[in-house]
Protein backbone atom coordinates (compact mmCIF):
# COMPACT_ATOMS: atom_id res chain seq x y z
CA UNK A 1 0.00 0.00 0.00
CA UNK A 2 1.59 3.51 -0.99
CA UNK A 3 1.89 6.22 1.91
CA UNK A 4 -0.72 8.02 0.48
CA UNK A 5 -3.73 5.26 0.05
CA UNK A 6 -2.23 4.43 4.05
CA UNK A 7 -2.59 8.55 4.95
CA UNK A 8 -6.28 8.03 3.41
CA UNK A 9 -7.40 4.65 5.18
CA UNK A 10 -5.84 6.47 8.41
CA UNK A 11 -7.99 9.70 8.20
CA UNK A 12 -10.99 7.13 7.32
CA UNK A 13 -10.26 5.06 10.76
CA UNK A 14 -9.63 8.64 12.80
CA UNK A 15 -12.93 9.67 11.64
CA UNK A 16 -14.85 6.74 12.66
CA UNK A 17 -13.47 6.90 15.65
CA UNK A 18 -14.70 10.23 16.25
CA UNK A 19 -18.24 9.53 14.66
CA UNK A 20 -18.49 5.89 15.94
CA UNK A 21 -16.51 5.99 19.17
CA UNK A 22 -14.95 2.90 18.06
CA UNK A 23 -11.54 1.33 19.38
CA UNK A 24 -8.49 1.90 17.22
CA UNK A 25 -8.05 -1.91 16.81
CA UNK A 26 -12.17 -1.53 15.30
CA UNK A 27 -11.48 0.98 13.51
CA UNK A 28 -8.31 -0.33 11.59
CA UNK A 29 -10.10 -3.33 11.06
CA UNK A 30 -13.08 -1.64 9.58
CA UNK A 31 -10.97 0.04 7.35
CA UNK A 32 -8.18 -2.37 6.22
CA UNK A 33 -10.80 -4.84 5.49
CA UNK A 34 -8.42 -8.04 6.88
CA UNK A 35 -5.05 -6.18 5.26
CA UNK A 36 -2.55 -5.46 7.44
CA UNK A 37 -1.05 -2.01 6.90
CA UNK A 38 1.72 -0.93 9.21
CA UNK A 39 1.75 2.79 8.40
CA UNK A 40 -1.97 2.84 9.27
CA UNK A 41 -1.31 1.66 12.18
CA UNK A 42 1.61 4.01 12.98
CA UNK A 43 -0.76 7.19 12.22
CA UNK A 44 -3.72 5.89 13.77
CA UNK A 45 -2.42 5.10 17.19
CA UNK A 46 0.18 7.82 17.10
CA UNK A 47 -2.59 10.08 16.56
CA UNK A 48 -4.50 8.75 19.22
CA UNK A 49 -1.67 8.76 21.41
CA UNK A 50 -1.01 12.44 21.08
CA UNK A 51 -4.54 14.38 20.55
CA UNK A 52 -4.11 16.39 23.16
CA UNK A 53 -1.06 17.87 21.66
CA UNK A 54 -1.71 17.36 18.14
CA UNK A 55 -5.23 19.84 18.99
CA UNK A 56 -2.90 22.21 21.07
CA UNK A 57 -0.90 22.89 18.13
CA UNK A 58 -3.20 23.25 15.30
CA UNK A 59 -5.53 25.34 18.09
CA UNK A 60 -3.10 27.75 18.17
CA UNK A 61 -3.08 28.48 14.62
CA UNK A 62 -6.71 28.96 14.63
CA UNK A 63 -7.91 32.62 14.26
CA UNK A 64 -11.43 33.55 15.63
CA UNK A 65 -12.21 29.46 15.13
CA UNK A 66 -12.17 26.65 18.51
CA UNK A 67 -11.55 22.88 17.31
CA UNK A 68 -14.79 21.72 18.31
CA UNK A 69 -16.06 23.55 15.98
CA UNK A 70 -14.47 22.20 13.16
CA UNK A 71 -15.30 19.67 10.40
CA UNK A 72 -14.73 16.42 11.92
CA UNK A 73 -12.79 15.36 8.10
CA UNK A 74 -10.70 18.22 8.34
CA UNK A 75 -9.67 17.74 11.66
CA UNK A 76 -8.97 14.42 11.27
CA UNK A 77 -6.61 15.66 8.01
CA UNK A 78 -5.01 17.79 10.64
CA UNK A 79 -4.13 15.74 13.07
CA UNK A 80 -2.88 13.31 10.46
CA UNK A 81 -1.07 15.67 8.64
CA UNK A 82 0.89 17.37 12.34
CA UNK A 83 1.48 13.91 13.86
CA UNK A 84 3.35 13.20 10.27
CA UNK A 85 5.53 16.41 10.56
CA UNK A 86 5.98 16.33 14.36
CA UNK A 87 6.52 13.18 15.03
CA UNK A 88 8.00 10.95 11.85
CA UNK A 89 11.03 12.00 10.95
CA UNK A 90 11.51 10.43 7.73
CA UNK A 91 8.50 12.85 6.47
CA UNK A 92 9.65 15.69 5.26
CA UNK A 93 7.03 18.11 6.06
CA UNK A 94 6.81 19.99 2.77
CA UNK A 95 5.52 16.15 1.55
CA UNK A 96 2.52 15.41 4.89
CA UNK A 97 1.51 19.42 3.81
CA UNK A 98 1.12 18.29 0.54
CA UNK A 99 -0.34 14.94 0.83
CA UNK A 100 -2.80 16.55 3.63
CA UNK A 101 -4.05 19.05 1.03
CA UNK A 102 -4.38 16.51 -1.65
CA UNK A 103 -6.83 14.46 0.98
CA UNK A 104 -8.53 17.37 1.58
CA UNK A 105 -9.57 17.88 -1.92
CA UNK A 106 -11.09 14.62 -1.85
CA UNK A 107 -12.70 14.33 1.20
CA UNK A 108 -13.34 17.86 1.35
CA UNK A 109 -13.68 21.33 -0.54
CA UNK A 110 -11.84 23.50 -2.19
CA UNK A 111 -12.04 25.84 1.01
CA UNK A 112 -10.99 23.01 3.23
CA UNK A 113 -7.76 22.39 1.32
CA UNK A 114 -6.90 26.33 1.56
CA UNK A 115 -7.24 25.93 5.21
CA UNK A 116 -5.90 22.81 5.49
CA UNK A 117 -2.79 24.20 4.07
CA UNK A 118 -2.42 27.55 5.96
CA UNK A 119 -2.49 25.70 9.48
CA UNK A 120 0.00 22.67 8.57
CA UNK A 121 2.18 25.57 7.18
CA UNK A 122 2.25 27.27 10.14
CA UNK A 123 2.79 24.45 12.29
CA UNK A 124 5.85 23.11 10.24
CA UNK A 125 7.13 26.76 10.39
CA UNK A 126 6.71 26.98 13.96
CA UNK A 127 8.13 23.14 14.42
Amino acid sequence: MKRREAREKALQALFQMELNQMSEDQAIRNVLAGETEDYVERLVYGVTEHKEELDQRISEQLDHWRISRLNKVDLSILRVGAFEMLFIEEVPDRVSLNESIEIAKIYSDEKASKFINGVLASIAQED
